[in-house]
């Protein structure tokens, strides 16, 4: 679904990724994880377009994407939750909603409001209340909504647990799982909480230094011993 080729990208003149193979899987959760300043958000921005190119190519499906626009990459079915300023803080909960439903006309974008409030009934309560008075998870809960309702075929999620309780992200680990299994949504997913993010995933790269230092299963990473932790804090 996502596939990147020799990837070399950063921001401007400071790189960050080298020759970066990576391979998202159709239907699958695919874990990033590895220290910090390793790259993993920026393989996230730069497949969004968000980043300096230096080389490589970047495929979605079938399709180049490699010089294909930002606006025009969420056009077609890829959805990106950056880890902070996911919401319009100053709007409601439903004007957040209406907005990520400005390219539909009012019927779809409807129908799409009554799919995704089901789905995520926790923030049906709120619709009225400003996205600045949600909890965390609940702020997290709204950026998934947002990202849902505009029928993505890929989610990435740059630390969707950051910062929240340990049963709030549990929650947000198992709306992750029913995006996969309920509704056949591709994932990929940064995420610092390597252990949990290894036990919901399928495939898993480390990063090191802008490089993949592992690429396999995500369970095999959980069980190395070494690379756990020389790099993701993991102690069997």
């Amino acid at each position: 679904m996502i596939e990147t080729k020799g990837l070399n990208a950063g921001y401007g003149k400071i790189h960050v990724l080298y020759d970066l193979n990576f391979l998202a899987r159709p239907k699958q959760i695919t874990v990033i994880v590895g220290p910090n300043g390793s790259g993993k958000s920026t393989l996230l921005k730069s497949i969004m377009g968000l980043t300096t190119l230096y080389s490589g190519t970047i495929k979605y499906g079938d399709h180049d994407i490699t010089q294909v626009a930002k606006h025009e990459r969420a056009k077609m079915g890829i959805a990106y939750l950056p880890q902070l300023e996911s919401v319009f803080t100053n709007l409601t909960v439903k004007e957040n909603l209406t907005m990520a439903g400005y390219t539909l006309n009012e019927a779809e974008s409807q129908d799409r409001m009554e799919v995704v409030l089901d789905f995520f009934p926790v923030i049906k309560d709120y619709l009225r209340r400003k996205a600045r008075t949600l909890s965390g998870g609940e702020r997290q809960m709204l950026a998934m909504a947002i990202a849902l309702l505009r029928k993505p075929k890929v989610m990435m999620f740059d630390e969707p647990t950051s910062h929240l309780a340990p049963k709030i992200a549990f929650d947000i680990f198992s709306k992750i799982m029913e995006l996969r299994d309920a509704l056949n949504l591709t994932i990929v997913m940064v995420e610092q909480s390597a252990r949990k993010a290894l036990e919901v995933g399928d495939k898993a790269y480390l990063l090191v230094s802008g490089r993949t230092t592992f690429e396999g299963n995500a369970g095999d990473l959980l069980k190395n011993p070494e690379l756990g932790r020389m790099y993701l804090g993991i102690v069997a």
